[in-house]
């Protein structure tokens, strides 16, 4: 009797610029995974908290203006499968799109198309979901096209606003749902399983 072929080990890298807390979580996630495995994280900037987080994968400083086609190569040696933007907030070059086409994916703190494109990160979008009287928002985890937020949706989930909710307080609910949601849709995917069903998203 013979055995199946081991499936590959999928490499991914993930980029950030901030905190590093949805990094962190997906580097929790896949720790020991069988079959996905995080590279490193990269950030553009020298000063992000992801740097100073007590992480199990390499952390790599990177300047966007002028490491666009190293970084291309260095992944393409790695055999890098996809690119997961986990609070990245400089735009994606048109070059990594190619290298990597449908292979990049990110995860948005609102519903996209609502609250999308330049400007729209962080207590910004909460602020404006907010003032805009929205009931509800959540997140997107779509595919980075070279337009702002305007990638094919790959998996949304709805969280609901309270009234008189401060925009951190709704930040922190939804950063609780990216989370949970961004690394498992990320798995399936890649193992080509059935997405998650929005409703076990934390809300």
């Amino acid at each position: 009797m013979t055995s199946e072929p081991a499936q590959p080990l999928i490499s991914l890298a993930v980029l950030a610029s901030g905190s590093g807390s949805n990094a962190a979580a997906i580097v929790e996630y896949f720790h020991a995974h069988k079959f996905c495995r995080i590279e490193g994280i990269w950030t553009n900037t020298p000063k992000a908290g992801v740097l100073s987080r007590d992480l199990t994968v390499p952390v790599h400083v990177f300047n966007p203006d002028v490491d666009d086609e190293t970084l291309v190569a260095h992944w393409g040696e790695c055999g890098i499968s996809a690119i997961l933007c986990a609070g990245y907030l400089k735009k994606i070059p048109l070059r990594w799109i190619q290298a990597f086409p449908g292979r990049i994916w990110n995860v948005h703190p609102a519903l996209l198309p609502k609250f999308g494109g330049p400007g729209m990160y962080g207590l910004h979008i909460h602020r404006a979901v907010l003032a805009a009287g929205e009931t509800e928002s959540g997140l997107t985890i779509h595919e980075v096209t070279e337009h702002y937020d305007e990638g094919p949706a790959l998996f949304q989930c709805r969280v609901p606003v309270f009234p008189s909710e401060a925009p951190e307080a709704l930040q922190a609910r939804i950063l609780r749902a990216e989370h949970w949601a961004f690394p498992r849709v990320v798995e399936a995917i890649l193992m080509n399983r059935p997405l998650p069903h929005p409703d076990q998203c934390p809300a």
